[in-house]
Parts: C-alpha cells; sequence; structure tokens
C-alpha cells in the first residue's frame, strides 16, 4: 500500500467510520459512491464499537504476506446497532470461540510492508472481559 492511499484511508480503518445516506438514511460500512436509493450525498456514521460474533472460520492457508500470522480467525460480527462486518479476531485462541460471544473493537498492527516498510494498522475485535 501506497502511503498517500494510507492516509487517505486511515479514519475509516482506524475509528469504525461509515456514513449515512443523506436521502433514505441507509448505513454502509465501508464506504459507497451510490446508495441502493440512488443518493449520492453521504453523512458521517460512528459505528459501534461493540458487538457479538454470528460465525467465524479459522485461516490456517492464508493469502500471500499473512502467513507468519496463522492460524487466525476472521469473523461475522453484528454490532450493537445491527450493521455487520468481517474482521479479524484477536486475543482469543481459534478454539474458544463462540457464537453470540461479545466482542469489542481494538487498535492493532494488521501487518507490514515488506521488510522496511510501512506498518499498518486497523481495527480487529477481542472478547470482552466481564
Amino acid at each position: 500500500m501506497s502511503v498517500p492511499r494510507h492516509w487517505r484511508e486511515e479514519k475509516p480503518r482506524y475509528r469504525l467510520l461509515g456514513e449515512q445516506c443523506a436521502a433514505c438514511g441507509a448505513r454502509y460500512f465501508p464506504r459507497t459512491p451510490v446508495c441502493a436509493c440512488g443518493g449520492t450525498e453521504f453523512r458521517p456514521y460512528k459505528l459501534p464499537e461493540a458487538g457479538k460474533v454470528v460465525s467465524w472460520t479459522v485461516i490456517r492457508s492464508p493469502p500471500e504476506g499473512y502467513e507468519k500470522y496463522t492460524p487466525y480467525v476472521v469473523g461475522l460480527i453484528e454490532l450493537d446497532d445491527g450493521m455487520r462486518l468481517l474482521s479479524q479476531l484477536t486475543d482469543v485462541a481459534p478454539e474458544q470461540v463462540k457464537s453470540g460471544m461479545r466482542v469489542e473493537a481494538v487498535l492493532r498492527r494488521v501487518k507490514e510492508d515488506g521488510e522496511a516498510g510501512l506498518i499498518q494498522y486497523g481495527y480487529k475485535f477481542r472478547p470482552v472481559v466481564e
């Protein structure tokens, strides 16, 4: 990823910032250029930072560049407002993940570009400690 692209995508990547259509109120994450209603005007929408695991999978054969992170868990997370998104789960062993498990968003290292490259951070979800 180029440095300019990295900074351009900073807010959604770090703050779970989506958008809401000004015409119909539909919410999107990630961003979209045109709403399903045809609207093109959007306002920022801050997604909740907590939710529950709906479904998940354990990645054992990763894409290139992620080999050193295996095995890792990717889950379908339903946020407290009902929006769903895919995210990596962290701070939990694959065998400990359960459907309905409460999770919260955290900022974590995602990967490094090359040996001396830019370290990319992003959101992941971890179990809520109660």
